[in-house]
């Protein structure tokens, strides 16, 4: 970011603008790579050596300590294990805001709370519009629902400084949102067969973990020791594994409540563990999980299938049901004063915001996993749904900022 930008984000204290840096750097590079990973896979998926793509994704992996025993295909560690890590911090990140950051008043969450609301909102209705009357396909309704931020950051990051900050801070408040709500979505729709001494095992070790919270503990190691224990029960359990993550991330302490996010001031133990996972999540987790669920074989697909009830619902939930739903919010906030446009913002960039909110990935295609884990024929058509938006969106949010930013004033 330049001083420019940084003159245009009034309020924020010079350390928080040096860690918003570092937090879009993080996630504009890691988009980048998320992007590479997904081209691999299809790749890969569409080549000789589909045999062994194959192979990767459903390799046997087994783990056994005394009576536990965890056999699973290498696909579901990654989607069980690896992205629970992911939504860990996810939780961090959320506890943060809440507390310290950009949601932490009342002024700074009705605008982004508004759009991320009507954002998940009206792709769910166009979706569940289309497939109305297939009560298999109704179960991915909440597919379109949610926003890629590392996916969008590292489109925006291509545009450099012409993209003002109060966008990207926008976009990812949103973003983080969008998180939440598809949290608590998984945990409400996407839970099946509990196994009660499984539940109460995990509620335990949550217990121990409050009480460590409670008395001021601010080693990390108990917390995540007991982290991996409430992830084998929750996996045991029925309720989806990664809402451990979500669990454990919201027990880390955050002892202070100004936002001590750059190197000088001591940080509290969420945002050691945030800093300490924020590249790995970045460069490793997502880009794997990219990997590992965006290899869509394109052998039997013909051009027409993307029109079936499911995809096209997917796709025009992220492509119309994502701007429509951010624009109007957004415009309904600012015509009221609710919340009006930040600096640098206006009409033109919040439609480009919310055709850049249309680049689903990797929540999409999680839930899609979840939704459709009993129908692999509609797994398959979600996949391309979700590639096929999330593509398009990324193109058309790119080229209409292209178009309506302001071009950066000539160095002298």
């Amino acid at each position: 970011m330049t001083t420019h930008q940084d003159a245009r984000t009034p309020g924020l204290p010079s350390r928080a603008v040096r860690g918003l840096q570092e937090f879009f750097r993080l996630e504009a590079a890691g988009g980048i790579l998320l992007i590479g990973a997904a081209v691999l896979a299809m790749l890969l998926a569409n080549s000789p050596l589909s045999p062994f793509y194959d192979g990767f994704r459903e390799l046997p992996v087994q783990v056994r300590v005394g009576q536990l025993n965890l056999a699973k295909p290498l696909l579901l560690w990654i989607n069980d294990g690896l992205m629970a890590i992911f939504f860990l911090l996810v939780a961090l990140e959320i506890k943060r805001e809440v507390l310290s950051g950009q949601l932490s008043s009342r002024a700074q969450l009705i605008q982004p709370l508004l759009c991320a609301l009507a954002g998940v909102a009206c792709p769910a209705l166009i979706y569940a519009a289309i497939n109305r009357d297939d009560p298999v396909a109704m179960q991915g309704w909440a597919i379109p629902a949610a926003t890629d931020i590392a996916f969008a950051l590292g489109i925006l990051s291509l545009l450099g400084s012409r993209a003002p900050v109060a966008m990207k801070l926008l976009l990812s408040t949103i973003a983080v949102l969008d998180d939440l709500a598809a949290i608590v979505i998984i945990a409400v729709f996407y839970t099946s067969d509990l196994s009660t001494t499984a539940l109460v095992s995990a509620g335990v070790a949550i217990a121990i973990m409050a009480v460590l919270n409670r008395r001021g503990v601010r080693s990390l190691t108990p917390y995540l020791l007991l982290g991996v224990v409430v992830w084998v029960c929750v996996l045991k359990s029925g309720v989806h594994a990664t809402l451990a993550g979500v669990v454990t991330g919201l027990m880390i302490p955050h002892v202070r409540r100004d936002d001590a996010i750059d190197d000088e001031i001591e940080h509290s133990p969420l945002e050691h563990l945030e800093h300490a996972l924020h590249p790995w999540v970045a460069y490793g987790i997502l880009p794997v999980f990219a990997f590992a669920n965006a290899g869509l074989a394109l052998g039997g697909v013909a051009p027409g299938d993307v029109l079936a009830p499911v995809p096209l619902g997917i796709a025009l939930g992220l492509l119309l049901g994502k701007p429509i739903g951010i624009v109007l919010a957004a415009l309904l906030g600012h015509v009221t004063g609710i919340a009006r446009f930040g600096d640098g913002l206006d009409f033109k960039t919040i439609v480009g915001l919310g055709l850049l909110c249309g680049i689903g990935f990797t929540m999409s295609l999680f839930i899609a996993s979840l939704a459709f884990d009993a129908a692999p024929a509609l797994a398959d058509s979600s996949v391309l749904g979700v590639l096929c938006a999330s593509v398009i969106a990324a193109v058309a949010g790119y080229l209409w900022l292209r178009a309506t930013l302001p071009k950066p004033a000539p160095q002298p």
